[in-house]
């Protein structure tokens, strides 16, 4: 049993090393003349992050023959498409007005250069590894009688240099000509370029930081601390809450069930009756609180999946905490996910099929093919709904049909086989629950009680994830998110365990369901909050835009459901174990 647990980490890690390889030692040593290629990425508007199009769809400058860079495919799932441009750069070699290109704009050309200025557009380019984005346009004026659209027509980069090696590159504007005053008659633009070299004292090693620091991108973690904090003091008193009330009211209920239930010799009927009153409550129903849920073929799957999630999650938090996601590593944390989650597939299959047997399933085959498309079938419709309408935009994040045959490939020859090794382990378990009390054959009948609603009040630091995924910020305080992972794994467990308490003691034993329920029920509160991000925090608009965010946004919702439905159970499993084991029962 302990085999898949051994082997998954291992194929994990060796796999992931030789994905991340691929990008992680892309940036190269440099001699004095040597060439150092720039290759153009992608522009688009400047609030909508993932709507891009290729460089080389508006009027610029471009080569005679197109020819774009290998690139991994986290690279390609991020919507980069870079090309060689046209500049030609020499290690430790300034160049001044060095003439790019000539170019007459034709009414398209303007009318495609104005809408670009409208909507904001930013442009990337990528030297030695190192993404580095500017904005070529400029709009001026602040009533429609005086707006001014402006295209610049000059690039200087500054290259930063320590040895042989960049450590950094920066790209300005400037040249600006009014577009209102170009017409198809007007002479051919000259669109020129200068080159700058700066020694550094920066080493190699930290130039990521450097990046990070001196980002085109605005950055605002500022008040992280705080909102950590808050989370901290938040968690503190709901965990302070669980293991002080419920554990003297726990005392006080081991204390009245264990006593004789024939009550002390020479009692009254009063006191007898009173006895009899203080054996209602959960224990009345330890004869079915272990009883299999229904559908615990699909429970099984959700539990399994959940845990999948979880560990990707973890694998995820331990590689950027070894800084394996820096700045220009670019794709790496798309391809780490990728790969665990075809390499962790055997997790979902081991612990479903563990658990569906211990729940005395015995279409173990049935129950791996549920859990297998548990979370494929939904991603496959959502990634077909967006895929075709950017596609239909021409956007780059669209994903070229080699592309999605990988994908596919990857899933079928690497997810697919290992949730079956991990059923095939699974199944083995002896069937039982090992229960602490047997399970009656007739199920008790239910009294009427209120319901309960739980697992809203989990919140975590959204914002800053969001910022980071939909947003331009570069998040790498990985130890703080880290922390407020543990943090939400906690909080969930307590609320789970909570409702449960309440509800045994309501003489409900249908506990199963409600649990996963109670932490998944943090989805909704992600729904909400990605709808109230969508509309008054980011500044994000457009079909594309919008497509992609709910769409994207509702497989996350999926997400914190399975994995929180996963911690739910499993911390409310413990808990009826316990607290069953710790009384006399007939």
């Amino acid at each position: 049993q302990l085999l898949p647990t051994m082997l998954v980490p291992l194929f994990t890690v060796l796999g992931l090393c030789l994905a991340l390889c691929q990008t992680a030692h892309s940036a190269g040593h440099y001699s004095s003349g040597s060439p150092v290629p720039i290759y153009v990425n992608k522009v688009g508007p400047y609030y909508n992050p993932h709507e891009t199009y290729h460089y080389y769809e508006l009027p610029v400058c471009r080569p005679d023959t197109i020819v774009h860079k290998s690139m991994s495919l986290g690279e390609l799932l991020d919507g980069d498409r870079m090309a060689v441009s046209m500049f030609n750069v020499k290690f430790s070699l300034p160049a001044t007005n060095t003439l790019l290109c000539s170019k007459t704009l034709t009414e398209s050309d303007l009318a495609r250069l104005r809408s670009a200025v409208e909507d904001l557009y930013y442009f990337e380019f990528v030297v030695d590894d190192i993404p580095d984005s500017s904005a070529t346009w400029k709009e001026a004026g602040l009533v429609p009688h005086t707006h001014r659209v402006y295209l610049w027509t000059h690039l200087d980069f500054k290259f930063y240099y320590k040895n042989d090696r960049i450590v950094y590159a920066s790209v300005a504007t400037s040249g600006k000509v009014d577009l209102d005053e170009i017409t198809p008659a007007s002479p051919a633009l000259r669109f020129t370029y200068s080159v700058s070299w700066v020694p550094s004292a920066v080493s190699f090693e930290d130039r990521a930081q450097l990046i990070r620091d001196t980002s085109f991108f605005p950055k605002s973690l500022e008040i992280h601390w705080l909102s950590v904090i808050n989370s901290l003091v938040l968690v503190a008193l709901l965990i302070a809450f669980v293991s002080v009330i419920l554990c003297r009211i726990l005392r006080r209920d081991f204390a009245r069930y264990n006593l004789d239930d024939e009550g002390p010799a020479g009692s009254t009927a009063a006191e007898a009756a009173s006895l009899d009153e203080d054996n209602l409550g959960w224990k009345s129903v330890h004869a079915d609180v272990f009883r299999p849920p229904g559908h615990k073929c699909f429970y099984s799957a959700v539990v399994g999946v959940g845990a999948q999630f979880l560990s990707i999650v973890t694998g995820l938090l331990g590689m950027a905490l070894l800084g394996l996601f820096n700045v220009h590593n670019h794709g790496s944390m798309n391809s780490a996910c990728v790969l665990l989650y075809a390499l962790t597939s055997g997790v979902a299959g081991f612990v479903s099929c563990r658990l569906f047997r211990q729940l005395g399933g015995e279409r173990w085959v049935r129950n791996v093919l549920i859990t297998s498309a548990l979370f494929a079938v939904p991603l496959f419709l959502v990634w077909a709904v967006v895929n075709s309408v950017v596609w239909a935009y021409g956007t780059t994040q669209a994903l070229p049909w080699s592309t999605v045959l990988l994908l596919l490939s990857l899933w079928l020859l690497v997810g697919f086989p290992l949730t079956i090794v991990g059923g095939s382990f699974g199944k083995r378990v002896p069937a039982g629950l090992d229960a602490p009390c047997r399970t009656r054959n007739i199920a008790r009948e239910i009294p009427p009680c209120p319901a309960t609603r739980a697992g809203l009040a989990v919140s975590v630091e959204l914002y800053y994830v969001y910022a980071t995924v939909w947003g331009r910020q570069h998040y790498s305080l990985y130890g703080i998110l880290t922390l407020v992972y543990v943090i939400l794994l906690f909080v969930t467990a307590c609320v789970s365990v909570t409702t449960t308490y309440f509800q045994l003691s309501a003489e409900d034993y249908r506990w199963w369901w409600r649990s996963l329920f109670s932490g998944g029920s943090a989805s909704l509160f992600v729904l909400a909050y990605s709808v109230y991000y969508y509309f008054w925090r980011a500044s994000m608009s457009g079909a594309v835009q919008a497509v992609q965010f709910f769409g994207y946004s509702l497989l996350l919702c999926y997400v914190f459901f399975l994995s929180l439905g996963a911690v739910s159970f499993v911390a409310s499993f413990r808990f009826v174990r316990y607290i069953y084991a710790n009384i006399k029962m007939d």
